[in-house]
């Protein structure tokens, strides 16, 4: 039987399982991605993780699992369907085997929402992406648009000005919600257009995007708008929708979890960005990892 077993090979679990290796824990990490680093492995550049300045998020995520793989951590890829407590420990249940461990730390992290318009799924992959980083190397001199206002949409424009010959940042609001230092560097490029107080009704196009229905949200008033591609970035949600036997959550879906990344279920942990808490950054994944180690090892010592 495990000490511990980490669901998700982002910051957070890659994290709490360089901490339970390093502890002396019994630690499995568990993953059906192929590539450690969670949402930081589309991210450009990852400009906050102190002393580490202007490194590319897949870099960082590579960095990340190195560290862990270095230190012997073990890894296995799969995906987990439900997590089952039976009597003093729990049981991880894969599509291939059922693991038993002492606690479990879910650590899935989270996905870009969809915006829901009709013609987004159509053209998903067609011109409709979620991962500017990914994508955006595409659309070299050509015009595209960024649909939302947090960081990750004004992040998106910056990263897309370098490439394209326009892009359009459209957001529902009259104001954005991102850092101002992203909002001061888009407005600072000339090949940003800002179109606040409106929204995306449809996607249009055959084969590839061609157009966006948009609306303004004051006036009413519909327009298209030509271009080859969008990049959605209208938030995010957690990765738990498949998942059985989840400890509480709130109402966007989170798992209610403290600092010490205790849930309403003994023995089992959230760390990350699927915990209901202020900020979901790289550092404060990566505390959430070194956090729900100590508590899992606490709970194994006295429990």
């Amino acid at each position: 039987m495990r000490d511990v077993i980490i669901i998700g090979n982002g910051p957070a679990g890659i994290t709490a399982a360089i901490y339970g290796v390093r502890a002396g824990l019994d630690t499995l990490l568990v993953s059906d991605a192929p590539n450690g680093g969670g949402q930081i492995a589309t991210t450009y550049e990852v400009d906050n993780y102190p002393g580490l300045l202007h490194i590319g998020g897949m870099e960082l995520g590579d960095k990340f699992l190195d560290h862990a793989k270095e230190l012997g951590v073990e890894e296995l890829t799969a995906r987990v369907h439900e997590i089952r407590t039976e009597g003093d420990h729990r049981v991880v249940v894969t599509e291939g085997e059922e693991l038993p461990t002492k606690t479990v730390i879910i650590a899935t992290g989270a996905d870009h929402s969809k915006l829901g318009v009709p013609g987004e799924t159509e053209l998903t992959g067609k011109g409709v992406s979620y991962c500017a980083t990914c994508d955006g190397a595409f659309f070299r001199k050509r015009t595209v648009a960024v649909v939302g206002g947090g960081d990750v949409a004004l992040g998106d424009a910056i990263f897309l000005s370098r490439f394209a010959a326009k892009v359009y940042l459209i957001h529902r609001r009259d104001e954005f919600r991102g850092a101002k230092s992203l909002q001061d560097q888009v407005k600072e490029k000339e090949n940003i257009e800002i179109l606040y107080s409106t929204v995306v009704t449809e996607v249009i196009g055959t084969e590839a995007v061609e157009k966006l229905r948009i609306k303004n949200v004051k006036t009413n008033e519909e327009s298209d708008l030509v271009v080859n591609g969008v990049f959605m970035a209208v938030g995010i949600k957690p990765n738990l929708d498949s998942l059985v036997g989840l400890p509480e959550r709130n109402e966007a879906g989170y798992i209610i979890a403290g600092e010490t990344c205790e849930t309403s279920i003994p023995g089992i942990f959230a760390a990350g960005d699927v915990r209901a808490k202020q900020l979901r950054q790289v550092i404060t994944a990566a505390a959430d990892g070194a956090n729900a180690v100590t508590s899992a090892e606490r709970y194994i010592t006295q429990g």
